[in-house]
């Protein structure tokens, strides 16, 4: 069996790490991209009616960009992502619907540059139903989830 680190980056904080620690573990890896890519004014939390705040509060489906590839051979998926309102941003939520993770370990890393790791593994597990395990950790390098 194998690793996939898969990784969504508003800015390139989480594409940083989520590259650099599958280059140390040897992981394959792969980018959830959102079919129609957020713009900066997309993102702006502060602004209650930017797409971000309205997916997050809506529980929006968000559409994504192609598909892992025999993703039944990964035993192991590390999953990572910025934190939105203390979860996942919609868009993970919707790229983990679409895969069978039965027995998978599944450890979500995310970035923030201000917000704690909150309930975001409990919110992940609706989404990865069957997972062996389901962990969390904040992080702000790859070194911190090499020693996980």
């Amino acid at each position: 069996m194998s690793t996939l680190v898969t990784f969504f980056s508003a800015e390139g904080t989480t594409k940083a790490v989520a590259e650099e620690f599958a280059k140390k573990a040897g992981a394959d890896l792969f980018e959830i991209v959102p079919t129609e890519p957020y713009t900066k004014a997309d993102i702006n939390y502060l602004n209650p009616l930017s797409r971000c705040n309205k997916e997050q509060i809506g529980k929006k489906d968000v559409p994504t960009v192609g598909v892992v590839n025999d993703f039944a051979k990964y035993d192991t998926v590390y999953v990572g992502f910025p934190i939105w309102y203390a979860a996942a941003p919609r868009v993970v939520y919707s790229f983990c619907q679409k895969y069978n993770w039965q027995g998978k370990k599944v450890y979500a890393f995310a970035t923030s540059g201000g917000s704690g790791i909150g309930k975001t593994a409990e919110k992940l597990e609706e989404y990865v139903k069957g997972a062996a395990s389901v962990e969390a950790k904040l992080v702000h390098n790859a070194g911190e989830i090499e020693n996980w």
